[in-house]
């Protein structure tokens, strides 16, 4: 069962890119960011002509998130619980039975981006880590396979960065925020490239300065596994090949592939 998560920055600058890559890649279930449109104007005929089921959450013109799944969903969750006065659409969560009576969850986020540190946008942005802090440890308490996975606009360590002094300070990469990120991590998450391999590796290059033609990339999509979801992964693949496409978007999609039962077909 292969797993992927993409920061797709605009699904209507970028839908031939993303329908590209599913028909090259066809992965079972996909987590889009970024979609920055409302419910009714997602193109979903698109991609449910390719065998997927389709649900959003949707925000004109800003956030939005989507999930696509080659199964059918058992539920769907849209809003991170916590505050019932926030707008933006950030989070959508799917459940998906699986053939021996279990069931699997697939959590997809935005992760506020938080800069400038000196506005309002900074404390939103621990606020709401506060907020999937709680979550994922209701969530962790079923003891299921369980991936909470997108954009987290968090950059773990040095390592995942291409000039950690250049980024030191911004909202992705600064105390405040790594203290958020290893308290969530330490709930019992497994980061699943980490598991995979200590090599440098990047998901988002940014369109200035030259940035893709330098490599000066970071890592900041990530897939987070429950202790039942990391024990059946085999491996996670980057999709950096993406990134060079004409009209690309500046993240590319990170896909893992677990050895999960097969999911029931049954709606």
């Amino acid at each position: 069962m292969r797993i992927a998560t993409w920061n797709i920055n605009g699904i209507n600058a970028r839908l031939h890119a993303v329908l590209t890559w599913l028909d090259e890649t066809k992965p079972d279930i996909v987590g889009l960011q970024e979609i920055k449109c409302m419910d009714e104007k997602f193109p979903r005929a698109e991609f449910e002509a390719r065998g997927y089921n389709v649900e959003t959450h949707g925000q004109k013109g800003f956030n939005g998130v989507a999930l696509l799944s080659k199964l059918p969903f058992d539920e769907v969750h849209r809003g991170l619980p916590g505050d019932d006065d926030d707008p933006q659409a950030r989070l959508i969560e799917g459940v998906f039975s699986t053939e021996d009576g279990g069931v699997v969850r697939v959590c997809n986020i935005y992760l506020p981006n938080g800069n400038p540190v000196d506005s309002d946008k900074f404390p939103y942005k621990l606020g709401w880590m506060d907020r999937l802090h709680s979550f994922v440890e209701e969530r962790l308490a079923y003891e299921e396979p369980f991936i909470v996975m997108g954009d987290f606009n968090l950059i773990p360590t040095g390592h995942d960065c291409h000039d950690p002094a250049a980024w030191w300070g911004d909202a992705l990469f600064r105390p405040e925020s790594l203290d958020k990120w290893r308290r969530l991590v330490n709930l019992g998450l497994t980061d699943a490239v980490r598991a995979t391999t200590s090599d440098q590796a990047f998901t988002y290059w940014d369109f200035q300065a030259g940035a893709w033609r330098r490599n000066a990339g970071i890592r900041i999509d990530h897939l987070l596994l429950s202790p039942q979801a990391a024990d059946r992964l085999n491996g996670v693949t980057i999709h950096k090949d993406t990134r060079g496409w004409d009209k690309p978007s500046d993240h590319v999609p990170v896909e893992g592939d677990f050895a999960l039962v097969g999911f029931s077909k049954a709606a």
